[in-house]
């Protein structure tokens, strides 16, 4: 069964820096569009990038963009979400998703464009 797994997470300072990374467990990701998505307490899942399998393609919300990165490297089985000048709410449960093709037909950003989710990992950001 594919499955993905997300670590990286932690407790930084508003302004402080993360970085996520994303791996398929027995499986490459060579072929998978990946999203990034979180959740904060009480509220919906909300998408915040999204890469193509070949990483020429990418989105971002509007609220991360200019300090958020998502990038990939395939060689390494690795999709990587860099976060920059974190703020207090960019808090919550960070997941990835992987769509099996290039390119998602939608925006990358949606919660149902995606087959497969990983368990997420805990960003905490202080003021």
């Amino acid at each position: 069964q594919l499955q993905l797994v997300e670590s990286g997470g932690g407790s930084v300072q508003s302004g402080g820096s993360l970085r996520l990374s994303c791996t398929g467990s027995g499986f490459t990701l060579d072929y998978y569009a990946i999203g990034w998505f979180r959740q904060a307490p009480g509220k919906e899942r909300e998408g915040v990038s999204y890469i193509s399998a070949s990483g020429e393609g990418t989105n971002y919300a509007d609220s991360v963009k200019g300090r958020f990165t998502i990038s990939r490297d395939n060689a390494k089985n690795r999709v990587y979400l860099q976060m920059n000048s974190l703020k207090p709410e960019d808090t919550g449960v960070y997941y990835c998703a992987a769509y099996y093709d290039g390119v998602v037909p939608g925006t990358g950003l949606g919660v149902k464009e995606y087959d497969y989710w990983g368990r997420g990992t805990q960003v905490t950001v202080s003021s």
